[in-house]
Formats: structure tokens, C-alpha cells, sequence
């Protein structure tokens, strides 16, 4: 008895350490985690459609693959824990989703299923579960099978030239460009008819999907903002003073995964800044990384890559713009 009265105080007495940013304070208790998945997967559905419609088979076999690959690791990494995995908040379906979409159709099944498990695992529960992670979640799986299988995440160079659809044949647009000093219409890239990763493609379903994250505040416009605007300067500079090369900035805004990380990978609340000036540097810094990468480097993507940089410096960027107190800071001791 006295045993678990000692226990039962000391667990009274330890108190969390909880940070907080100054006042006034606004919540609102509408918003659950249920609703905001909810919003991103109504979101996504112009990516899906247009996806459908040019990947055909292949989305679906990476949608199937990757979503119960992350509800099943979600199911056993908690039950390895002791504890209840909450799948019906939808958070596993949409990393699932996301991993699916920055996948290549023609990725075998177990890259999928390995990417999923590296997805939960090591890029959520490691860290505590949802909303304690520090990088998000599905760049986590996509780079792991990135680093371990860089011949398959190659699109386009595993598929059967009967394929009926005739973008997936084909290398890349950044591929083209890069390796072949080849470019892209851009009206091909506004609407997606290119290879890619499935979800990658369609400039304008990630733009009609990204607005309405934004409209309902599932999303924080000023992230989105943010890379487009970075993008665009250092492309800028680049059309300006850099070597001849076959893609302009419109290119680079509309081609690759630019707009699809912008509005739906960038945008994750867990791994992004709280404060509004945080968001601006968090975006505008993503967006240069992405340009950095591609015009400076052998890959030509940046986006998987930058996701995860910008996500470790997130916590000095919350440290950096903590917003003063209304009114200003209060009197100093002397």
C-alpha cells in the first residue's frame, strides 16, 4: 500500500514541461485530426482523377499496396508498443495516399510495402506517434526506398512498351532535361500528361487541390506561398545569368513534384512552423533548396530532399520568430 501511494505522488509531482507561445491564445475544437485527413484526402481527389486517367492500373496498384502497408505497420508497431493503434483518425490511410503519389507506377510491390513500414515506423512512431514527429512521415518511407532501390524509383525505365498508357514510356520531363538538354511543353506539365511519379504530374489538380487545403484552413497558404516564391527568384536568377538550359522557371514551377510538395507535403502541420513569419521562411527556404537541387546537382528532383531538411531546422525556426506579446514585452527586472 505504501509502495503505490509513494508511486501515485511521485507521479503527481512531476510536472511536464510545456511551452507556450505569448498571449492571446485561439483554439478551436472543431478542428480534429479526423477532419483535417478528411480535408486532405477531398483535396486530393482532382490528383487522383487525373492520375487515374494517365497511370491508370498503376495508381491503383500503388494505392493498394501503400495503404495497407502503413495501417498494417500502424497496427503492429503500436501493438508492439501495448498500445491501441488509432486508425480511425485516417492519418495512416493519408500517408499511405501521399507515398503512393510520390511513388513511380511501375515501383514493385515491395517497395511499397517497405516504404510504409519506414513511413510509420521510423518516421512517426520512433518518435512518440502522431503529432511528435519531426519529419514527415511519408518523405521519411519515400527516402528510405529512395536510398535502398534508386534503379526502381527510376520512372519510366520499368515498363513494357504495350503499356496503353503512353506517358509512362517515357523518362521524366526533369529527366529529359537534365540528362538529355530536352524540354517539355508546358502545357503537357499544366496538365499532366507526363511521366512522373503518380502524383507528381498534373500542375493544375495540385493547384485546385492545394486551394482548397487553403480555403479551409486544413493548410497554411503562406508555406505554399512560400516555395512558389523561393522557386521563382532563384529560377529567375537562373533564366537570367545561368547556362542555356531547355526549362525556364514556368518549368520548374509546373514540372516535378514542386506543387504537389508545396500544397500537400510541405503543408503537414506536425512537421512545419506554427508562427506566420515561420512559415514564410520555412517555404521560401524549401523552395530554394528544390532549385539548389536540381540545377546544381546529379538528381533531378529536390523536393523528397528539401522536405526533409527544411522539416530538422523547424524547430530553430519556432525559436527564432516567437511572436512578441500584445501590448510588447513586459517590464524587465532591474
Amino acid at each position: 500500500m505504501t509502495e503505490k501511494t509513494d508511486s501515485k505522488n511521485q507521479s503527481l509531482n512531476m510536472t511536464p514541461s510545456i511551452n507556450v507561445a505569448p498571449a492571446p491564445h485561439i483554439a478551436s475544437s472543431s478542428l480534429t485530426t479526423r477532419k483535417m485527413m478528411r480535408d486532405v484526402m477531398i483535396a486530393l481527389v482532382p490528383v487522383l482523377l487525373v492520375s487515374l486517367y494517365v497511370f491508370r492500373g498503376y495508381l491503383l496498384f500503388q494505392l493498394s499496396v501503400c495503404i495497407t502497408g502503413c495501417v498494417a505497420a500502424e497496427i503492429i508497431f503500436n501493438a508492439m508498443r501495448s498500445r491501441r493503434a488509432q486508425i480511425g483518425d485516417f492519418s495512416a490511410v493519408v500517408t499511405g495516399v501521399i507515398l503512393a503519389l510520390s511513388l513511380p507506377g511501375t515501383a514493385p510491390w515491395y517497395v511499397g510495402v517497405i516504404g510504409s513500414f519506414a513511413a510509420i515506423g521510423l518516421g512517426k512512431v520512433v518518435f512518440g506517434g502522431l503529432g511528435q514527429n519531426i519529419f514527415n512521415p511519408a518523405m521519411v518511407g519515400r527516402a528510405f526506398v529512395m536510398i535502398a532501390f534508386p534503379k526502381l524509383l527510376a520512372a519510366g525505365g520499368y515498363v513494357l512498351a504495350t503499356s496503353t498508357v503512353d506517358a509512362v514510356t517515357q523518362a521524366t520531363p526533369l529527366t529529359l532535361a537534365k540528362e538529355g538538354a530536352i524540354g517539355t511543353p508546358l502545357l503537357d506539365l499544366f496538365i499532366g500528361t507526363t511521366n512522373g511519379s503518380v502524383g507528381e504530374t498534373s500542375a493544375i489538380a495540385c493547384i485546385i487541390g492545394g486551394l482548397y487545403l487553403c480555403l479551409r484552413r486544413t493548410a497554411s497558404w503562406q508555406i505554399p506561398a512560400g516555395v512558389i516564391l523561393g522557386a521563382a527568384l532563384l529560377g529567375g536568377i537562373n533564366d537570367i545569368f545561368g547556362p542555356v538550359y531547355p526549362w525556364n522557371t514556368a518549368h520548374h514551377l509546373m514540372g516535378g513534384a514542386l506543387l504537389f510538395g508545396a500544397f500537400f507535403i510541405a503543408t503537414d502541420p506536425v512537421s512545419s512552423p506554427v508562427t506566420s513569419k515561420g512559415k514564410w521562411i520555412f517555404g521560401i527556404g524549401l523552395g530554394v533548396l528544390v532549385m539548389i537541387m536540381r540545377l546544381g546537382s546529379r538528381l533531378p528532383e529536390g523536393v523528397m530532399f528539401s522536405v526533409l531538411l527544411m522539416n530538422a531546422v523547424v524547430p530553430l525556426i519556432n525559436r527564432w520568430t516567437i511572436p512578441r506579446p500584445v501590448g510588447g514585452p513586459g517590464p524587465q527586472k532591474k
